[in-house]
This record gives C-alpha cells, sequence and structure tokens, in this order.
C-alpha cells in the first residue's frame, strides 16, 4: 500500500459514553472500533516498515499490533473462555511487555529481530483473537460480564496508547530511511506567529485527580486537595521561532541554564536543537510524519526532552508548571476535543488569542516539572494488571495534556502521562509558568 496514504480518512475509534454501563452490543462496537482504528494507523506501512526497531526505546508496528491482542487474550480470553487455549504458546513470551505475574518475556532492545511472525500472521493473530472475543462477550451472563467489563474497557485504553506509541515509532523509523518516506498527506498551512500571552489563576486549597466515576487509569486516583499559590500559565505552547532565539542565544552551549543529568546528555550525545530538527546550509528542518519542511517559527516546539523543557524555562526567566498547577488549569477550559484530529498528525499552531489558554489538549504532551509519584491513598490493582503503571513511579517526570498523536476520547484533564527526563521521541513541547511553587 502506499506510503502516502491519508490515514485520517478512516473512521476513528468513537469515545465511549463516561461511566458507560456496558452491554455486550455496546462494548463489542466499541471493541471492534478501537481494533479497526489500529489496523488502520498499520494500513499504509509495508511489512519491512513494520519490522524495523530503529533504537532501543522504539517497538515495531507488528509488535504493537501484537501486543494490545495478547493483552485481551491474556487478561480476559485465559480466564474466561471455556476450554481456553493460547493462538501460540510462544507469542505469551514474544508480545509480553513488562508483566512478570504472567511470567519472561523477549528482550525489548531486541523485538527488532523478531522476522517471523509476519505483519500478515501478527493479523491472522489480531483476528483469531477478535473473533474468541466476540463469542465470549456475547454468551456472558450480565453478572460475568459486569466483572469483565471493566478490565475490557481497560484493553481498550491500552490499545489507544499503543496506537499514540505505534505513530510515535513509526516517525522514527521512517526518519532513518534516506528516501524520506512521508506517512501522511501534507500538513496544514503555514501558521502565522502571535505574542505569548499569560493567565493569572488564584491557586488556593483544590482538588486534584480523578473521582473515579468515569473511565480512568489508577494512577489518576484518589481525588485529593492540594494546595496552590497563585500562578501564571503562558496561554500557549513555546514556538519553534521562540526555540530558535533560545539556540541563538547559546541555549544548547550555556552549561548555566542545564540540570547536571541534562547538562551531561547535551554534551555527551551533542545536542543542538529538538530531536527531528537537521540543519542543511544554514537552514533548519523538521521531520513529521508528513514529510520533512523547513522548521515553521509559528508551530509548537516539538519532540524536546524535559531537560530541554527546563533549560528553555530557566533561560525564559520561568519555570515549568506542576502537575497540580496544569490540572487546577485545564478544568477551566473546554474538553479535549482537540485531540485525534483529522486535519494531521502533527502540532498545529495556537490560533487567536481569546485572553483564557490555548492547545491545552492536542498539539504536545506537555512537560511538567513534577516527578511521577502516587498520589496519597494510591492503590494499584491486584495481580499482574496492577503492574500497569505503579511500578514506574520512579525516574519519571509527568505530562500532561494530549498530543496530535492521541486517539479521540483518550485524553482528559486528569490524565497522567510519564516519561523519562531525557526522552525526546515523544510528542512533548513546553507551556510556561510563573509564579506559585517555584
Amino acid at each position: 500500500m502506499s506510503n502516502d496514504l491519508h490515514v485520517s480518512a478512516h473512521a476513528p475509534a468513537a469515545p465511549a459514553p463516561p461511566g458507560a454501563d456496558w452491554d455486550p452490543t455496546t462494548l463489542l462496537d466499541r471493541y471492534d472500533a478501537v481494533r479497526a482504528h489500529t489496523e488502520a494507523l498499520a494500513a499504509p506501512l509495508s511489512p519491512e516498515d513494520q519490522t524495523v526497531q530503529s533504537m532501543p526505546d522504539v517497538s515495531p508496528t507488528k509488535w504493537h499490533r501484537a501486543h494490545v491482542t495478547w493483552f485481551f487474550e491474556t487478561f480476559v480470553l485465559a480466564d474466561n473462555e471455556p476450554g481456553f487455549a493460547p493462538f501460540q504458546d510462544k507469542y505469551w513470551f514474544l508480545f509480553n511487555s513488562y508483566y512478570e505475574g504472567v511470567g519472561p518475556r523477549y528482550s525489548r532492545p531486541d523485538r527488532g529481530v523478531i522476522s517471523r511472525p509476519g505483519a500478515h500472521e501478527v493479523g491472522d493473530y489480531r483476528r483469531n483473537v477478535d473473533d474468541r472475543m466476540r463469542d465470549l462477550v456475547t454468551g456472558l451472563d450480565d453478572g460475568t460480564l459486569t466483572k469483565l467489563a471493566d478490565t475490557i474497557e481497560l484493553g481498550f485504553h491500552h490499545e489507544q496508547q499503543h496506537q499514540e506509541l505505534l505513530l510515535m515509532d513509526i516517525k522514527h523509523v521512517l526518519s532513518r530511511n534516506p528516501l524520506q518516506p512521508v506517512y501522511a498527506g501534507r500538513p496544514s498551512a503555514t501558521s502565522v506567529p502571535d505574542r505569548l500571552g499569560w493567565v493569572s489563576f488564584d491557586g488556593g486549597l483544590v482538588e486534584i485527580g480523578s473521582e473515579g466515576t468515569a473511565f480512568c487509569f489508577d494512577n489518576e486516583l484518589p481525588l485529593h486537595q492540594e494546595w496552590l499559590a497563585p500562578y501564571r500559565l503562558a496561554d500557549r505552547l513555546v514556538t519553534n521561532g521562540e526555540w530558535m532565539e533560545f539556540m541563538a542565544d547559546g541555549g544548547y552551549r550555556r552549561h548555566e541554564l542545564w540540570l547536571s543529568d541534562g547538562w551531561a546528555k547535551v554534551t555527551g550525545e551533542g545536542w543542538r536543537a529538538p530531536f527531528y530538527w537537521t540543519e542543511v546550509d544554514g537552514v533548519w528542518f523538521e521531520h513529521t510524519l508528513h514529510g520533512t519542511f523547513p522548521v515553521d517559527p509559528g508551530l509548537p516546539a516539538a519532540h524536546v526532552s524535559h531537560y530541554e523543557a527546563d533549560a528553555y524555562a530557566t533561560w525564559a526567566g520561568k519555570r515549568l508548571p506542576t502537575e497540580a498547577e496544569w490540572e487546577h488549569a485545564a478544568r477551566t477550559v473546554d474538553g479535549p476535543d482537540g485531540t485525534g484530529r483529522a486535519t494531521g498528525y502533527h502540532p498545529q499552531a495556537a490560533g487567536a488569542a481569546h485572553g483564557g489558554l490555548r492547545q491545552m489538549f492536542g498539539d504536545c504532551w506537555e512537560w511538567t516539572g513534577s516527578a511521577y509519584l502516587p498520589y496519597p491513598g494510591f492503590q494499584p490493582a491486584s495481580g499482574a494488571i496492577g503492574e500497569y503503571n505503579g511500578k514506574f513511579m520512579s525516574g519519571q517526570m509527568v505530562l500532561r495534556g494530549g498530543c496530535a498523536l492521541t486517539p479521540p476520547g483518550h485524553a482528559r484533564a486528569t490524565y497522567r502521562n510519564f516519561f523519562p527526563p531525557g526522552a525526546r521521541w515523544a510528542l512533548s513541547g513546553v507551556r510556561l509558568a510563573e509564579g506559585g511553587a517555584a
């Protein structure tokens, strides 16, 4: 299939209603929509594209497709399907990601050497599990359906996470190809830069986290109170043009701007610009899923690490918001309707200023100054599925807001994403803060 097929022509999975009361038909409609969207995202890619692992943090496309299928087979079918037998014994080893409670798993950095099963065989696996899931759900009594619905719904959101990762990962894969292949159609029109504004918040004792009445991951619980001093947030993300000013002022050469570990990354890996920027004859170009183009100064600066975000904020005389500040502010704006937009797979310009916050959802994941730690009273789920979030609460920083690759219905104000501070391949950007807690 052509590598320039515009994937957004495929209908994405529709959001589930908040606090959905699942019945077999509604649950299977949602299941089919989520599963079909994964296949639509993979459709423009050749079998060879789907096998490449371009760095240890990247997983091959076919691995993502298989792993999310393994999730349903492992956590739903295994304990509930009459006469259960795995589709293929070794798949439980190949496609387990990090669940120690399930058993051993194949080394993550070596996923690219799994030439078999191929992309077509992974499709067979997906279809087999899909058929078995449909048979299971349609045959469940009401009590068992109620018991399993939460796990199946978790599987939907787990697959949506991997839909986003699939796009982040194939972006890196295609960036390493000297032919510069294009994943999707051309981006939107060139942007017009605008002046950065500020929005003030009184702070005080605020509620943070999810009430748990609609779907959330366990790390969003429990709802709790935090004290915030008055603070201000930038009304939009930092732009490429502003980032170029940081670069021109020696931002990547001035050690005093950087955290110690960040400076070690700058000097050790030769950072000079955001991750997908390349300088050619004095002109900076940016690789995107739409192709490689001269850097647009009005678009958000993207694919920067927490170290870079913090250094930029220091250079600007500001700081990064805490995750509690970000969430408190996000509750004042409309919901995340901007995620999963059909207009492209790259952050867009902020649009006209209106006195409030812009770009809170659906352009770049926004680095915060908060370490990824449990909320007071956090309790992981029991069993292997409890490994989903809690065991990663060390050495990670929180990001908020979703990005241009986030599927519709997946982002929300309480969503806590997390990456190591040196990660750059995620679609991450910067919103500045001032005042409040230093």
